[in-house]
């Protein structure tokens, strides 16, 4: 990831404390701790025994696993981050996705399409990928929102079937209004691998627009590995 490929909604910090500590303002709503770190984090993936899809790495499990000395230092770098964020009172998760479940219909609301995150009280997106593919954002003018593309939200009122004045609702309950459709030729920003990221979510006291990201197609047999919260 070269600066060059960040947008104007993004700003970069040096450090953690930056990072938690920098507002959001303007059109920034994504902040980057560049990193570069050391350690082996495949040799994390293939030492742990994984079940379906995702499997959960918790602190005591990460402790228990028989590694190398670069496998060691990828995992000094997962518990430091993961108790940084605890200490500012998130609740960071780790996992190894080899992919998430898709939706098989004609509005997604999987991860894989870009949407925004909510919450009834002020919070934010922290992720990292540590391997594997990374998530990726578009930045907000550059990508439409779904329930106003005619096609699908003729789709969607005929399969809502109520009362015009309850429609918006059932766009809310369903998440349908949280999903946004890229404009041809819009900058795509891969997020990159060791770098922590903030990313602005919508809730009611946010002074941004909330930012638009989504988990990238992941590369054939390669899982990854992600914190998040």
């Amino acid at each position: 990831m070269n600066d060059s490929s960040f947008s104007s909604q993004t700003q970069t910090v040096r450090s953690f404390q930056e990072l938690i500590s920098t507002p959001f303002q303007g059109i920034v709503n994504a902040l980057c701790w560049k990193r570069k770190l050391e350690g082996d984090f495949l040799e994390i993936i293939e030492k742990v025994e994984r079940t379906g899809n995702i499997t959960e790495l918790s602190e005591q499990s990460l402790k228990g696993l028989s590694l190398t000395e670069q496998g060691s230092l990828a995992r000094e770098v997962l518990l430091e981050d993961m108790s940084a964020l605890k200490a500012h009172g998130a609740a960071p998760v780790l996992n190894i996705i080899s992919h998430y479940e898709r939706d098989d219909f004609f509005f997604p609301t999987d991860v894989y399409s870009f949407h925004v995150d909510r919450s009834p009280i002020p919070t934010n997106t922290f992720l990292c990928t540590y391997y594997g593919a990374s998530s990726e954002i578009v930045p907000n003018h550059q990508a439409e929102q779904k329930i106003h593309i005619p096609e699908l939200r003729s789709k969607l009122k005929k399969l809502f079937q109520g009362p015009d004045e309850d429609f918006d609702a059932f766009l809310t309950e369903y998440f349908f209004d949280l999903h946004y459709q890229p404009k041809p030729n819009a900058q795509i920003i891969s997020l990159g691998q060791s770098h922590i990221w903030r990313l602005a979510i919508d809730h009611p006291e946010s002074k941004v627009l909330p930012c638009l990201h989504r988990s990238p197609k992941e590369n054939l047999g390669e899982p990854r590995l992600l914190l998040i919260c």
